[in-house]
């Protein structure tokens, strides 16, 4: 799409048109006009992540309030799945503000909240949604995600991850393992030989974190990871370590 600012104009008024067109398809009482106004009268010069925090906060104003009745009214809107390997910018971009009302209206209700996250990345990506999960049910979520690891879905592979690296780009450092990451690392020894690149550039860029964060038991994980054959395990390796030295 280009730059931040040139992104952030898809997220106003045009994206809200978009939204509510979706949404009055499945849920006839939603009130289109009411959304469109507010979301064009509010977002301004706001940047990319303000504009779609209004439009999360917009759809908590404007849809049931009820969680669950309203995450499976934006689930139902989502379309088919993505088969491709993209991140967030692609034909699924405008799905950014459903996982952010997750993310900031459904911390009380895991099961449904993993549901539709489970959903999101499957065309767009959780892995924002999913951080304060984690952070407030740690043990719940490792579950939730060792799951995901096993899945025949490669997105939910990538998600399982992603949602769990303590420096993901463009959110807030994940600490809740910083001093015990072998929780995590049973997560991403499920996912050491996939044969998907999306899923691999997510282990590696992974394992790149945790050299900055704690680096002795990455260093003796990757150690026991470089003694496979596996061609797989050891692009990861590779590009996990090739702008940090072991020693």
């Amino acid at each position: 799409m280009g730059n931040d600012r040139s992104i952030a104009q898809h997220f106003g008024e045009n994206l809200a048109e978009l939204l509510a067109n979706k949404i009055v398809g499945v849920y006839g009482d939603f009130p289109k006009k009411k959304y469109i106004d507010a979301i064009s009268r509010k977002c301004g010069d706001f940047a990319l992540s303000k504009r779609i925090e209004l439009h999360a906060d917009e759809l908590f104003n404007f849809l049931p309030k009820n969680f669950k009745e309203a995450s499976s009214i934006l689930v139902s809107i989502l379309g088919e799945e993505n088969e491709n390997e993209t991140g967030m910018f692609s034909v699924f971009y405008w799905i950014m503000p459903v996982g952010k009302f997750v993310e900031k209206y459904g911390l009380e209700h895991f099961d449904e909240s993993m549901d539709a996250v489970e959903e999101i990345t499957k065309r767009n990506t959780g892995e924002y949604a999913v951080r304060p999960f984690i952070r407030q049910y740690p043990e719940q979520s490792l579950t939730k995600m060792k799951q995901w690891a096993k899945s025949d879905n490669f997105h939910l592979r990538r998600l399982a991850s992603e949602g769990l690296r303590p420096k993901l780009p463009w959110a807030t450092k994940l600490d809740t393992f910083i001093d015990n990451p072998l929780p995590v690392f049973e997560i991403l020894e499920m996912l050491k030989e996939d044969e998907v690149m999306f899923v691999k550039k997510s282990v590696a860029n992974h394992l790149t974190d945790w050299l900055k964060v704690n680096k002795m038991p990455t260093v003796s994980l990757i150690k026991k990871w470089e003694k496979t054959d596996n061609k797989n395990t050891k692009w990861i390796v590779k590009r996990a370590t090739r702008k940090i030295p072991l020693n």
